[in-house]
């Protein structure tokens, strides 16, 4: 699907054929159209940026629409969808969930194949399987390796590498210190952020995070520290760097996302918890300021037993961020955004 082609999904009796809006070539784009009832698939966080009140992806058929039509409603700000077209089938939302799998723009062309049509050629796969990937990831996940390397934060840690086992994403634990598994274990899930923990962003709080929850768990004595292949809250880095680009055209975090197709946070954490599981750890600390966290969590094979701030550092670039992530996604971030505001706002006591 990254390279333009064709899936097939086998569901509720028949088979659909799917394809990318982002990357399909105009030789399949124009074999589609030939179909009576080719429709463009799109998940309802995009709608509802768009101004269609929906809570699941709708179909619309775009039949006789010119190629320019169809990628205004992929990609442009506004679009004319017309009608707020019809309930996508189970099919058309596994679509949408193998493009984001593919870390593509959820925004499918579909069409059922006809009786007789030739796709052996094709490659195919079962609906259902697509939308229970991530928990099936999550049962067959293991250890492939460990190995100890000293940190400028702590000299005792662990790398265990856990085989993701869907192409290349490999999932990692860290193990700082001697974690006490008959007690709580302090524990913290990071989403990888090649920008902030690498090249030390300031559009972001993640870098300055990530070193303070390897401090805060070796002062503790011991814990561990979940690094997750989970880019950009789950939309991979490539649809990461398009939601910044349209936080330069006066869009928040949130609306960004939303514009892309994908809802404010896409992660999921089965395969978090499975990881905590195979260490051998089911009493957890979450060192974290987003209550999501903990109620993904809830439901699988741990206890939660609370959570303990974590902040980062915060600045002209990412306060507006920041703040974002307070109103909108109940981030519990203390007095810092307040303390932020008295400082930078100007003082007639202060000398200059």
């Amino acid at each position: 699907m990254r390279n333009g082609g064709p899936v097939l999904l086998r569901g509720g009796g028949r088979k659909t054929l799917v394809m990318a809006a982002e990357t399909v070539c105009a030789e399949r784009l124009a074999a589609a159209w030939l179909q009576p009832d080719v429709g463009l698939v799109l998940p309802a966080a995009r709608l509802r940026y768009l101004g269609i009140d929906v809570a699941e992806p709708r179909r619309f058929d775009i039949a006789g629409r010119s190629r320019e039509q169809l990628f205004d409603a992929v990609f442009a700000p506004t679009a004319d969808l017309g009608c707020g077209g019809r309930l996508a089938s189970a099919e058309d939302a596994a679509g949408l969930h193998l493009l984001k799998l593919a870390q593509l723009l959820p925004a499918a062309i579909t069409t059922e194949v006809p009786a007789g049509m030739d796709v052996g050629h094709l490659v195919e796969t079962d609906a259902v399987s697509v939308l229970r990937h991530h928990d099936t990831i999550a049962r067959n996940i293991r250890i492939v390796t460990r190995t100890h390397v000293p940190l400028v934060e702590s000299e005792v840690a662990e790398f265990v590498l856990f085989d993701g086992s869907d192409g290349l994403r490999d999932q990692l634990a860290l193990l700082i210190g001697a974690p006490d598994a008959t007690a709580p274990v302090p524990v913290r899930i990071h989403s990888a952020c090649l920008s902030g923990d690498l090249f030390g962003s300031l559009r972001c709080d993640c870098g300055g995070q990530l070193r303070a929850a390897v401090r805060h768990i070796a002062a503790a004595g011991g814990g561990v520290l979940l690094y997750l292949d989970q880019e950009g809250r789950g939309i991979g880095l490539r649809n990461k760097m398009r939601a910044y680009r349209l936080q330069e055209n006066d869009h928040d975090t949130v609306d960004a996302d939303a514009a892309l197709g994908y809802e404010p946070d896409e992660r999921r954490y089965a395969i978090a918890a499975r990881m905590l599981t195979l260490l051998g750890y089911r009493r957890v600390l979450l060192l974290t300021n987003n209550p999501a966290k903990l109620e993904g969590l809830a439901g699988h094979d741990l206890e939660v037993v609370g959570s303990a701030p974590l902040l980062g550092t915060i600045n002209p670039h990412n306060a507006r961020y920041l703040a974002t992530k307070a109103s909108r996604a109940r981030h519990a971030l203390g007095g810092m955004l307040e303390a932020f505001a008295k400082e930078t706002l100007p003082n007639p006591l202060k000398p200059e």
